[in-house]
């Protein structure tokens, strides 16, 4: 029985990673295959996973972005010839070694990412600055051997969008990416309603081939950090590498400049750890797949209580509407719409209907509201915003809390120790990146700010002049 999972969920405060554990399996989100790392998206966790889609390429058509299909496989001496991309991604490949019984002397690459299927479906499309700029999407599985993996965090398997685009000039290349970070930032805000932080990566958190990457980043319940989307800037490095190129308008022979953007997955563990709690998921309105649950109460014995709840459905008909008149009892079927994280469930029964009313269940307060059957259209709709902003506020004030900052390696450990975000002064490089790392188990999220020359502020780390405000956090 459900009310048994439910008891099951371990509480956040006694063990988060086992509460995130228990809160997938109770809401029915995924299963677990033979191979490690490989998920099995359940009709729940796919539903998600799809109205997150659909809100993404609606948003990507008012950019004149199309979507395209492109291969699985590519050829392990293609894959070798961007050298900074290959040692960014060479732990994590998988390769294809044999065809049938026949040994392959040039491997496949299972996709880990698609720039270079990018760059070859580019180089054969283009040829003049009339053709540019070319704006193309694909939704696909990309396959990465992880170490540690977790349920859509980190899986073998996992899928995504890839957003790829090539230029005439690197400022209208540079637009593209910063305005695809723009566009990822008023989504998860305004959609996900999840407070985040927008900036540009530093160089050692850099996607590996890009001269920059834009950055979204958000913060769990736990304190841990949770990059939602990332877009890059990616010079002309590719274009180089696999000879993409264009005649200008001068007649010249010149490389593209190029940008990538992707989200996966993951922002479903974003959705989960940012708004969930010991009862189980909390879907913002928007992309819950159903949005009104109409639960049906003692229906073979009332008929009127299926004629209320079909009607109900049609009156809501503009949102996603389930309506269960099944002979399950009502404690089963709220507990199936609270673990499930359906926003506001409609109960209709015979007691309500001899008032004329329903009673409405909200997601976002766990209380009940008795409405008159003739306003619950009305009801509904002054509940959605305020709805929307209890768990944007929830979110932010979370993040709030646990933002602090430093100006000292001491007040930096501490802040780390107890899952803060942190804010310093950074002068660092590559290497005291790593050095950060390896301290303190925290890496840099974004820059925050760019300090100008005369600062006096000096780097938390090294005691060098600073060069920026940078966030820094665990993170997934």
């Amino acid at each position: 029985m459900l009310m048994n999972t439910l008891e099951k969920i371990t509480p956040r405060s006694k063990d988060f990673a086992q509460w995130y554990t228990d809160l997938i399996t109770a809401a029915k989100l995924v299963g677990y295959s033979a191979i490690k790392g490989e998920t099995i998206f359940r009709p729940n966790g796919w539903a998600i996973w799809t109205q997150i889609q659909e809100e993404l390429d609606r948003r990507y058509r008012k950019h004149g972005i199309l979507n395209v299909a492109l291969p699985t496989f590519i050829k392990f001496s293609d894959f070798m010839k961007e050298k900074e991309h290959v040692e960014g991604f060479a732990p994590e490949v998988f390769l294809v070694t044999k065809k049938g019984q026949e040994t392959l002397s040039d491997p496949y690459v299972v996709r880990p990412t698609s720039e270079v299927l990018f760059c070859d479906y580019f180089k054969k499309i283009v040829t003049s600055y009339n053709d540019l700029p070319v704006k193309v999407n694909q939704w696909c599985n990309v396959f990465r051997a992880e170490k540690n993996t977790r349920p859509f965090l980190r899986t073998t398997e996992f899928f995504w969008h890839e957003l790829h685009t090539i230029h005439s000039s690197k400022a209208e290349a540079v637009e593209q990416a910063k305005k695809m970070a723009d566009e990822y930032y008023d989504f998860v805000t305004k959609v996900l309603l999840i407070p985040c932080l927008q900036g540009e990566k530093t160089v050692g958190e850099r996607f590996a081939g890009a001269e920059n990457t834009y950055t979204i980043e958000a913060l769990m319940q736990d304190g841990q950090a949770l990059q939602c989307g990332t877009s890059h800037y990616l010079g002309q490095s590719f274009a180089k590498t696999y000879d993409i190129q264009f005649t200008n308008k001068d007649n010249k022979l010149e490389y593209v400049y190029q940008t990538s953007t992707g989200a996966s997955t993951r922002l479903i563990g974003a959705i989960i750890m940012s708004h969930s709690d010991d009862h189980g998921l909390k879907l913002p309105f928007g992309i819950a797949p159903t949005q009104i649950a109409i639960l049906g109460l003692f229906v073979h014995k009332e008929p009127k209580v299926t004629e209320v709840a079909n009607k109900l459905a049609k009156t809501l008909s503009k949102y996603r509407v389930k309506v269960d008149l099944t002979d399950k009892s009502f404690g089963y079927k709220a507990a199936e719409s609270e673990v499930t994280g359906v926003p506001f469930s409609i109960i209709v029964g015979p007691n309500d209907l001899k008032e004329n009313r329903v009673t409405i269940l909200r997601r976002d307060t766990l209380t009940k509201e008795v409405c008159d059957l003739d306003k619950v259209e009305n009801k509904i709709e002054q509940l959605i915003p305020i709805f929307q902003n209890n768990l944007y506020q929830a979110a932010k004030k979370n993040l709030e809390s646990k933002t602090i900052e430093v100006d000292n390696i001491d007040d930096f450990k501490k802040a780390i120790d107890e899952k803060k975000l942190v804010i310093a002064p950074w002068a660092g490089d590559e290497k005291d990146e790593k050095k950060i790392k390896q301290m303190f188990g925290a890496t840099p999220r974004c820059i925050k700010q760019e300090l100008k020359d005369d600062t006096k502020l000096v780097c938390f780390l090294t005691g060098k002049k600073a060069k920026y405000i940078v966030y820094f956090a665990r993170a997934y």
